[in-house]
């Protein structure tokens, strides 16, 4: 087992804590289609960023704003089979409800929805792409997420399973570990993740160790 001090951890949403894969496949998909494109290369352009940022990309002269809307308004109402991940309950309600939150590339509204969907807490300081200008691979959503806490970037544990996910929390000065839900291992080392695990079943909160400081044991991924 690997122990790792830290003050807060930094969780993103989907491919972290919640399972929404499939959902946003066929989202994504359908978009899509509806538009000429490639559906696996949508699909694997749109995971782990704001969404506008893809479809900004996507369709330059597009209506990027109604476009948008329309994403979020699918993604929202496709929520059958969004469950939470391995770990990801028993780990939020371990860890004091002031040294954790979630940063997230999905707006406000639809990282509730799935947050509730999935049975899991909905944090008081939550960071969406609401809140942001610029998102990941940036590093300004997991400085947010470190401010709203009060806690240096520096001291938190980011935990993320997407390339641009991981780049934002390295920029913001934080230690990553990645989750291998989605993407291979030596796409997530290559963007500098520092730890890997197969998900959040393998952390967990030592024993007696919530102040000053957080210690959490990871059995890491071989």
């Amino acid at each position: 087992m690997t122990r790792i001090n830290c003050a807060a951890v930094l969780f993103d949403m989907d491919g972290v804590l919640v399972d929404s894969t499939p959902a946003v496949a066929r989202v994504w998909t359908a978009w899509a289609l509806e538009h000429g494109l490639v559906p696996e290369e949508v699909v694997r352009q749109a995971h782990g960023r704001p969404s506008l940022a893809t479809i900004i990309e996507l369709l330059p002269r597009g209506d990027h704003d109604a476009e948008n809307r329309d994403v979020e308004r699918r993604e929202i109402e496709d929520i059958a089979d969004v469950v939470a991940l391995p770990g990801a309950l028993h780990l939020l309600q371990s860890i004091p409800e002031s040294r954790w939150t979630v940063v997230t590339s999905a707006t406000r509204a639809l990282a509730e929805v799935r947050l509730r969907a999935a049975g899991l807490p909905v944090p008081k300081h939550l960071v969406t792409a609401s809140d942001l200008s610029r998102g990941k691979p940036f590093p300004d959503p997991y400085l947010k997420g470190a401010e709203m806490l009060r806690i240096p970037a520096s001291d938190c544990l980011v935990v993320e399973d997407a390339a641009s996910g991981v780049r934002s929390g390295k920029a913001a000065g934080a230690r990553v570990l990645a989750v291998l839900t989605t993407s291979p291992a030596l796409e997530l080392s290559a963007a500098g993740a520092d730890w890997l695990a197969d998900d959040l079943s393998a952390l967990s909160l030592a024993p007696g160790a919530q102040s000053p400081a957080l210690a959490l044991l990871l059995r890491e991924k071989k």
